[in-house]
This record gives C-alpha cells, structure tokens and sequence, in this order.
C-alpha cells in the first residue's frame, strides 16, 4: 500500500488521490528532490546522453550528466558506444574535465591510473611495488585484479542516432519504456538519417526540474505568455491540435499545426498579442514544409525524465535537462540537422533556432516564468498549484484547451515516489 508522501515538515503530506493540485513543497524540499535522483534518474529510468553524431569518430568522447551525476559519453576503437562514470575506482576523483574531446584512453590525473575506452582499468602506478636497496616495497595486494576495479559502466540503449543510458541494467528495454505511442513520435524526428550538429545553448535555470517538464506539457501558457506564438501563429490555442501520452502517462507529446495569425477571438484581451509587430526579417518565418513533418508543423516530445525533443516548424534539437538541487537545472540544447540538408535548409533550421535556446524570442519568457514561479513555491510551501483546466482527469485530447499531460505526469511520479 502506497504511503503519503512526507514533505518538509512531518504535516506536510500529499493528501487525497487525485494529481491536479500539486504541493509547493513538491518543487522545494531537498530530502524530496534526493529521492527523485535516486528512482528516476538512478534506478528504472533510461536517460538522454547525446546524439551520436556529437562523438563520430574513434576516441571521441562528450562528458555530461546523469541527474547529479557527472557520466562520459565515448565512442570505443571497435566503434561501439559506451557511457562509463567519471569517477575513479581509486580514490573518486572526477577525471576527465573537458567536455569534449578525443582520447584514446583516460587517465586520472590524481594517480595516474589508466582505462581504456570502455572503462576497463588497464594500468595502476607500482602495482608491483618500487625495487629499492635490493627489495620490493609497497604495491597492491597479491590478489588485487585489474578486472574488478574498471570504470562503473552504465546500460546503453541508442535508436536511429540517439544515445540513451542507465544505472540500472535490469531496466526495460528503450522501446518499451517510451511505448508505442511516443516511439512513433520520436521515429518521426529520428528515422534513421544521418544527423549533423548545427550548435549547443547552455543555461542555468533557477526552478525545479520537473518545471521543464511541465511547461513542455503545458499547451495553456504558448499563446499567452509568448508574443511570438500567438502574434504569427507558430502556436495558438485555436491551431488543429493533439496531445497524446505513453500508458504510464510519464512520456507526452503535444501536435500543433500551425494556423493564420491575426486579430479573433483566441487573441482577444491577450496582452501578449501585439497585432501591430512585424519583422525587419521576414525570413524568421521561412517555413518550408518537410516530407517527414507528415501534417503537424510542430511536435514537442516530452521523455521523462531528462530531455526534451523538439520540432518547431524547420527547429529541431534536444533540450536536456541536468538537476542541480532542488532550485535549480542545467538546460542543454543541442541543435541539429541531417546530412540530406541543402545549405539553404541549414540556414533556416539556423535562423529558426533564434526563436529558442536562453536568449530566444520564445524560449526566454520560460526561464524567466520558471524562475517567477520557483520564488513563489519558496515563498508560500503550504499552498498548492491547480492544474484542472481541462477537468481533473488524465486522458489524451484532441485540443489544447487542457492540462492533461501535466496531471499525468504527476500521476505517474506519485506512483514511483509513493511506494
């Protein structure tokens, strides 16, 4: 039987059944956020690490992170892709320090203990002692073997480009895991072409984790809070839209096409709608239609709990998401393109970016109100949020009116952190 969970205080408790009212505490309370680490970012859960254009060649390696943890995304010799632990089997130390590079081995600075690309521990400094004055001293036990002290290696799971992992090697195959649902959606994006790396944006956002989450599953707030969306139409709430999840609710992705911007009755009041901007650039809203979009102009793929896919119009990259405490993530965007490309199309997927990333026209307004939101959680921890618009149920739809996806997830988060 599931038990209550304990917030800050032994009477904070997340009462009753239903999952459209979520306790402030929820986003504040460190001992809450250390277990979130630990059952969805440490155990049961396949996280993003990279694409696998980011490391193309033998040697090449990215360092990035597992929840809390600092992992080495590295493409062995055989070319085979591995995600080993940045830590040292000797004494801990953090190794590798840059974020990218090529080796052909790894080599802690500390010690000088040596693996190779795959996290086998090949040599350690005087294993058999230091001959001196006619006698041996020092060196490791007689039955210490190299075989048992590698690098910590986690599970790997790669689909047509894309490189997950997991501390957990009981873990439930990839495509079981996203369900049948979402693995069309990102096969959508992801269908086996070559892919290039067109640019990286990197920010510290100062919220909670799982308010990326939320926003990405929000389709309340685009036509409200952003001037872009709503004034040239890349996302309104009137656009023909979906909103689709995977059985456990925890994945989603939300389908807009995208309609006519202009004056009508979604717009109406909207302070954000500005109907007199323009563009001293028209071509930030080049949008060619690709074969591969099959309909919707955009899909926003939400894979709980750390990346983000995004598809916004000719934009596509991956938003990863990095905690760091309970206040505060890394986002990491990786913006990307295919081999297939025109030089023209790569301009517009470049010049689309600016809509996105910490500085862009759309994606800024959702640091800033994640950042406002998190002051208030602080401020008032007894208080819950509401997220009924839409009702109280959890179910796919074919509008935006709605906060499905936001009280699905947290139906399925319950259902993990309550057991």
């Amino acid at each position: 039987m599931s038990q209550p969970l304990d917030g800050p205080c032994t009477e904070h408790r997340w009462s009753g059944e239903g999952t459209s009212r979520t306790p402030f505490w929820a986003y504040t309370d460190d001992n809450l956020y250390r277990r979130e680490l630990e059952r969805f970012f440490y155990s049961g859960h396949w996280n993003y690490v990279g694409l696998e254009a980011e490391i193309p060649q033998p040697g090449d390696f990215k360092r990035t992170t597992i929840g809390e943890r600092s992992v080495i995304l590295v493409r062995a010799e055989d070319n085979e892709i591995h995600v080993v632990e940045n830590v040292c089997a000797h004494r801990g130390v953090q190794f590798c320090r840059e974020r990218y590079g090529n080796r052909k081995d790894f080599t802690c600075p500390y010690h000088q203990w040596n693996y190779d690309l795959k996290g086998n521990l090949l040599g350690v400094p005087f294993r058999r002692g230091v001959k001196q004055n006619g006698r041996i001293n020092g060196g490791m036990p007689a039955d210490f073997d190299p075989k048992d002290h590698g690098l910590n290696r986690l599970a790997v799971a790669t689909r047509n480009g894309v490189v997950f992992a997991s501390f957990d090697h009981d873990v439930e195959p990839l495509e079981d895991y996203l369900g049948p649902d979402i693995l069309g959606y990102f096969d959508r994006v992801f269908d086996g072409r070559k892919l290039t790396i067109l640019g990286y944006n990197r920010q510290r956002i100062p919220g909670n984790w799982k308010l990326m989450q939320e926003n990405i599953k929000d389709p309340y707030h685009p036509g409200l809070l952003h001037t872009w969306f709503v004034t040239f139409g890349l996302w309104r709430a009137d656009n023909q839209a979906e909103l689709k999840m995977d059985a456990h609710f925890r994945h989603a992705a939300m389908i807009s096409t995208r309609g006519s911007g202009g004056k009508g009755a979604v717009t109406a009041g909207v302070s954000s709608f500005k109907e007199q901007m323009s563009l001293h650039d028209d071509r930030l809203l080049d949008v060619v239609q690709e074969p591969w979009w099959r309909g919707p102009t955009a899909v926003m793929l939400t894979l709980f709990p750390s990346v983000i896919i995004q598809q916004q119009v000719n934009s596509v990259s991956t938003r990863h998401i990095q905690p760091s405490g309970p206040d505060s993530f890394d986002f990491v965007w990786t913006h990307f393109g295919f081999e297939e490309d025109s030089a023209e199309m790569t301009r517009r997927r470049l010049r689309q970016s600016n809509l996105f990333g910490p500085g862009g026209f759309v994606s800024a307004d959702d640091g800033e109100v994640i950042e406002f939101s998190q002051e208030g959680f602080r401020q008032k921890p007894e208080h819950r949020t509401i997220a009924e618009l839409g009702g109280r149920s959890v179910e796919n739809t074919d509008h935006m009116v709605t906060e499905t996806l936001i009280r699905g997830m947290y139906a399925y988060w319950r259902k993990v952190m309550e057991q």
